[in-house]
């Protein structure tokens, strides 16, 4: 089993124990250059809320858009965003990446920042 195999093997076992929760998933996506996070609707048909290191007035504000310092920034907007759309409270979800670094980063921020996780 590759690497891959074995993190989307990590996701599917979070995203089942999410589902039982019934309740909101913010979504968190990495890639080598960027960081994506995303707030589902309960039943997953509806992206509530999103940000990432793409969008062009979070990219200006930063020197470089995969680091913890990047990954913090888009915590705090995502939670504002989440809680602008009525959504205090939601299950994690890291998409089987390992809870550290820029993972952990962006989760810390939302917390802060108001979101329950």
């Amino acid at each position: 089993m590759d690497k891959k195999q074995s993190r989307l093997r990590r996701a599917r076992r979070t995203r089942a124990k999410n589902r039982e929760l019934g309740m909101h998933r913010l979504c968190v996506y990495r890639t080598s250059q960027h960081t994506y996070a995303q707030v589902f609707s309960p039943d997953g048909a509806e992206v509530v809320a999103s940000a990432s290191t793409t969008e062009s007035e979070v990219k200006s504000s930063l020197k470089h858009a995969a680091n913890i310092d990047a990954a913090a920034k888009i915590g705090q907007l995502i939670a504002e965003r989440a809680k602008a759309s009525g959504i205090n409270q939601v299950a994690f979800d890291r998409s089987g990446f390992k809870y550290h670094g820029r993972v952990k980063a962006l989760a810390d921020a939302a917390r802060e920042s108001g979101l329950t996780i």
